[in-house]
């Protein structure tokens, strides 16, 4: 069994580079955590301000994707598992290159409600 804390909204992430990251919750489920919407592995989340370059050429990173905890015992929320502020994840750039896992601000653990 995973642990970790709840994430929401509004908790703080960036890519590895420093840019930041932005989740676009997916169809509102009407679960918030300290007033935010939770945070699910259907939600989008986007990069911003990455200054990643490589080889002089710029590659910011631009998305992240997240790996739910897995073994079916994660939290879900309509089915679909929450993200934990330890949930694995990685950056990529918009070619799909792997850019390494986003940093997730520590914060206090989120109490959830619906």
């Amino acid at each position: 069994m995973r642990t970790g804390n709840l994430m929401h909204g509004g908790v703080a992430i960036s890519c590895p580079h420093g840019g930041r990251v932005v989740s676009t919750a997916a169809a509102g489920t009407g679960v918030r955590i300290d007033g935010m919407p939770a945070v699910t592995a259907a939600d989008l989340f986007t990069v911003s301000g990455c200054p990643h370059s490589v080889g002089g050429h710029r590659q910011p990173c631009t998305t992240v994707r997240w790996t739910p905890s897995g073994g079916g015992d994660e939290v879900r929320i309509d089915g679909v598992p929450v993200l934990l502020d330890t949930s694995a994840a990685m950056c990529f750039s918009a070619g799909l290159v792997p850019q390494g896992p986003p940093v997730v601000a520590p914060g206090r653990q989120g109490v959830a409600s619906r």
